[in-house]
């Protein structure tokens, strides 16, 4: 059923809007993408032989969580992140429900709010899933009551999406559908209006948002 909702959504729906034309922004923002990633490489291995060997004491199961999420043009694919929440077989919650803050484990508590359970994702970037800097890619399945609830959700998919962005480090975590709907506008205001100058910014809020350690 999935397969043939995205099909039906490549072919029949078109973005109202389009981001920056210029070739040589995007070129340089793959390159910036590629070799940060690579920069980063050595660091996700130290972290991830670290959480190792504290997994079995503070957060049990597996390193990595591999969830499906929605990426450009609406595609699904598979992102990686260090896994924070106690395993479950099968996802129950809903796309407007609140986070499990039950199920998320002492170790994946540090790891969300410095941003750390991200860092696995330059993987992704790496093979041209995401990018460094966009919006950030909502599970598959929460993704696709988006596009029938939210006005704008479609248009957000016409670039990759980012492992950091604009709401991101403006609104943080949401959860709500109104929250959704602001997250949805100011991605697409990022998008229409990306520059050299909005990458620095997101950059350097990112930045900050890690040293204060306030992600959930």
């Amino acid at each position: 059923m999935d397969i043939i909702i995205i099909i039906h959504i490549s072919k029949n729906m078109k973005y109202s809007f389009y981001p920056n034309r210029n070739t040589m922004f995007w070129i340089n923002k793959r390159l910036f993408d590629v070799v940060i990633s690579l920069f980063l490489l050595p660091l996700l291995i130290i972290i991830s032989i670290f959480l190792l060997s504290l997994n079995p004491f503070y957060n049990i199961g597996k390193l990595i969580f591999i969830q499906e999420r929605m990426g450009k043009n609406c595609e699904a694919f598979f992102a990686y992140k260090f896994r924070t929440m106690s395993p479950i077989d099968e996802i129950t919650r809903r796309y407007d429900d609140p986070i499990e803050i039950d199920r998320i484990t002492p170790l994946g508590r540090i790891l969300r709010r410095s941003r750390i359970d991200e860092l696995p994702q330059i993987l992704n970037v790496l093979r041209g899933d995401m990018s460094l800097i966009g919006p950030r890619p909502d599970y598959y399945a929460h993704a696709l009551e988006y596009l029938k609830n939210v006005e704008g959700y479609y248009d957000r998919h016409n670039i990759r999406p980012g492992i950091t962005g604009l709401s991101q480090v403006t609104l943080g975590y949401v959860e709500s559908l109104d929250l959704i709907s602001k997250k949805v506008s100011i991605d697409n205001y990022y998008i229409k209006n990306v520059s050299y100058t909005s990458e620095l910014k997101i950059i350097f809020n990112t930045i900050l948002v890690i040293i204060r350690c306030i992600g959930k």
